[in-house]
């Protein structure tokens, strides 16, 4: 039987250099999506799965992402005494989310690579599968991508990574992975991921997004490619490359995700993931919806 998944983490240590000079001072994971910065939905999503232990591994200049959960009787105080009681409870919410999801921090340490703040992680969770989810991304579905995860882990007891359908011509912008077996429900056998393939050399057509369910087999894997950096100290330690290993001689899945997925690491993204946002929203959508067709009305011909 699988063991229940309690925990996740989250590795927020990157520079968001994509986004510079926008990340200059503030992280790329505290930028809003809607009102709420984007660490704050995929910490939602997480606790909405059944998640109770989240690890948020920061690094250098990241202190906002803990002001922000932080609790602040103070403010929430001094709001209710001005009387704006939907502001303190917005405040006093933030701040049980993290409670529930009984967030801590680490500082990044080790090699460069996205394998190494998973592999810190991994420190306190023994022999326990965690959730790896990124923190600019955000997913819009009626069952959480978490909880989608974790379900096909309890189905099958392995390692699990995030999939979606994706346009043939975009597989170069992705991790592709070689399907083995269609078990139906979304749920493929997969025996490893090709990295950014052209399209013609593509060997399925799904997308490996963010989210993961990590065994203790892929953190041994981390700890041996982190072992040999020490020795050469050349490259980066992906997390990838570790699933890649794992699969060479046992059973990972794909589990296709039900939902709409926004990344916000570059601008066009962020974007769109801002606008996609707002359009939901019911006092803000139709000033949007309004404003886009003005601004194409006054738009002149194309030539």
């Amino acid at each position: 039987m699988a063991r229940t998944i309690r925990r996740a983490v989250i590795p927020a240590a990157g520079l968001g250099s994509r986004l510079l000079p926008l990340t200059k001072a503030t992280p790329k994971e505290m930028l809003p999506v809607g009102d709420k910065p984007v660490i704050e939905h995929t910490v939602r999503e997480l606790v909405a799965s059944g998640i109770t232990d989240i690890t948020i591994v920061v690094s250098g200049g990241k202190s906002l992402i803990q002001d922000h959960f932080r609790p602040n009787p103070a403010l929430v105080e001094h709001l209710r005494a001005d009387g704006k009681q939907a502001y303190a409870d917005a405040v006093d919410e933030v701040a049980e989310l993290a409670r529930h999801g009984h967030i801590t921090y680490l500082d990044q340490h080790g090699p460069y690579g996205n394998g190494t703040p998973v592999l810190n992680a991994a420190r306190n969770a023994g022999d326990e599968p965690m959730l790896v989810l990124w923190p600019d991304d955000v997913f819009v579905a009626e069952v959480p991508r978490a909880q989608q995860l974790i379900k096909a882990y309890e189905a099958t007891s392995c390692p699990v990574l995030a999939l979606l359908p994706m346009n043939p011509a975009d597989s170069h912008r992705y991790g592709v992975p070689v399907v083995k077996e269609d078990l139906d429900d979304g749920l493929l056998r997969i025996t490893g991921l090709v990295e950014k393939p052209k399209p013609e050399d593509a060997p399925s057509a799904f997308a490996a997004i963010g989210g993961y369910v990590i065994t203790p087999g892929i953190i041994d894997e981390l700890r041996e490619q982190t072992r040999r950096w020490y020795e050469h100290r050349t490259g980066e330690v992906y997390l990838t490359d570790a699933i890649n290993a794992y699969a060479g001689s046992r059973a990972v899945y794909g589990q296709v995700i039900q939902g709409r997925w926004y990344d916000t690491g570059n601008p066009a993204d962020y974007l769109v993931a801002q606008f996609a946002h707002a359009l939901t929203h019911p006092e803000y959508g139709p000033i949007l919806r309004r404003l886009a067709r003005d601004l194409d009305a006054q738009a002149p011909p194309a030539s």
